[in-house]
């Protein structure tokens, strides 16, 4: 039986008031925590964050944690980039999803150039993106450089001259740029009479598409039932797939040992509408390999069952930023996403209500999960860590893993074993005003930020590494003034 309005309150509730418990145990001012908790209450349609807790970071401890900058876009749609302590080093007045720092070793050893969205355009009731009214898209992306100045364009040749590009954008290593962009047109067999269909683009340097692909074209490859393809083609939702990940698989030792699966020229995808990871064979454009849309559920009897590693894949639901660890990294190989343990899938899963997010690491050849975080990993509630939503995990390479809590816009590292060794609040939220009351609103969330070395940042650069210590969390107060 689905939970009626009440109990998604009442439930969203007890995992607000569980976050703030989280202050004894991190070291936390109980502002930070009151809006950590406050998210969570989006579930039940209601929202109420406290109007004053800290931003910038919280935590940081420069032995521990892998040291480097931090890319990101704000709510003021200004780039910046920032070094562990909070200082921001350079900024951009550009936004993007996601910006996207470009290694040096793929642009002629160029540093300090970056993906960013070039120009929007408003759509007009539904004619850019069915089934919303007033959406902006992407018209135009590229590549800037340090100083801002544009480099590479991709727009003005895509169909309809828009690049409605969106979630992911990566240059490759043949000088080419991946773009994931959407198409709409009708779509046999759908109920929708148009649909936001996922594409992959390979672009070279005049902006000219020279491979493309398209996911309808393959869902009898992807496992689902025919039960489930009829739901697929049903559902009222345009965006039927919503794809948001597409990187190269990159070189591994799979692919090393034999299994062309996993090619390096590969690419790795995944949507979170369907609850499914795949990789697509550059050279047949066949789905060679998938994880999901079909898993066994995760264990809830309070055992210690669901923490053990290494153990077969369970329900993954709502999924973003899955890609292979790349060579040099520990954990070279396997599959890293952020499992946001949203509401999705074709019926939906059946996700946790007291349920947290989790980040984990897959072999994708035996499907067993071999380390993964959670709430729980850092002495915590495992609901204490959740973003339903948006956000991302990257390994680092002293073996600790960052982590963008996307829906409060919280960054953060943790150690393998849990330990948090950074964070960072996101003071950059994006204000608007309520379009029923007028009232200001304020909102944190950050979709994808990426750790940056320092060596990919032009030569002079600054950087601090000064600890960070949070005070002791029964002393932190704020005064009544006099």
């Amino acid at each position: 039986m689905r939970p009626d309005g009440k109990q998604r309150e009442v439930w969203a509730m007890a995992r607000a008031q569980a976050a703030t418990a989280r202050g004894a145990r991190e070291g936390f001012g109980p502002h930070l925590l009151l809006a950590l908790g406050a998210s969570l209450l989006l579930l039940a349609q209601a929202r109420a964050e406290p109007s004053v807790f800290p931003t910038g970071v919280t935590i940081y401890d420069p032995t521990r944690a892998y040291n480097s900058y931090v890319l990101f876009p704000g709510g003021d749609d200004v780039s910046r980039l920032i070094d562990l302590t909070g200082k921001v080093v350079h900024e951009w007045k550009y936004t993007g999803q996601p910006v996207a720092f470009i290694d040096p070793a793929l642009v002629g050893g160029s540093r300090g150039h970056i993906f960013v969205t070039l120009a929007t355009e408003e759509g007009k009731g539904t004619d850019l993106v069915p089934g919303r009214a007033q959406t902006r898209i992407r018209k135009a992306v590229g590549e800037v450089d340090w100083s801002g100045a544009k480099i590479w364009e991709f727009g003005p040749n895509a169909p309809g001259g828009r690049a409605q590009q969106h979630h992911d954008i990566a240059r490759l290593p043949n000088g080419n740029t991946l773009v994931l962009a959407n198409v709409v047109y009708p779509l046999p067999g759908f109920s929708a009479p148009q649909v936001l269909d996922d594409v992959a683009y390979e672009v070279n340097a005049d902006g000219d598409i020279v491979w493309q692909w398209a996911a309808s074209d393959h869902l009898d490859e992807i496992g689902f039932t025919a039960e489930e393809l009829k739901l697929i083609k049903a559902s009222k939702s345009a965006d039927y797939l919503h794809v948001n990940n597409l990187k190269p698989v990159g070189p591994n030792h799979w692919y090393d040992e034999g299994d062309s699966r996993f090619a390096p020229d590969n690419l790795i995808f995944d949507s979170r509408s369907a609850n499914f990871i795949a990789v697509i064979d550059r050279k047949t454009r066949k789905i060679v390999w998938t994880l999901g849309p079909h898993y066994p559920p995760i264990s809830e009897d309070g055992s210690t069952t669901s923490r053990k590693t290494p153990r077969p894949v369970d329900q993954i639901s709502g999924q973003h930023d899955a890609q292979i660890i790349p060579k040099g990294l520990p954990g070279a190989g396997n599959l890293l996403v952020f499992d946001n343990q949203g509401e999705a899938g074709y019926p939906h899963a059946a996700v946790s209500y007291t349920g947290g997010s989790r980040v984990l690491e897959i072999n994708p050849v035996t499907r067993e999960i071999v380390w993964q975080y959670t709430g729980a990993s850092s002495g915590q509630p495992g609901w204490a860590f959740r973003s339903t939503h948006i956000s991302n995990a990257r390994r680092l390479p002293n073996g600790n893993t960052f982590i963008d809590e996307g829906q409060i816009g919280r960054f953060f590292q943790v150690t393998p074993e849990g330990d948090i060794v950074w964070e960072y609040i996101n003071p950059y939220p994006r204000r608007g005003k309520d379009p029923e009351t007028g009232k200001p609103t304020v909102n944190h969330a950050v979709y994808r930020a990426q750790p940056v070395p320092y060596d990919w940042a032009p030569e002079g650069t600054p950087h601090g590494e000064t600890a960070v210590t949070p005070p002791e969390n029964s002393a932190f107060h704020i005064s009544a003034s006099k």
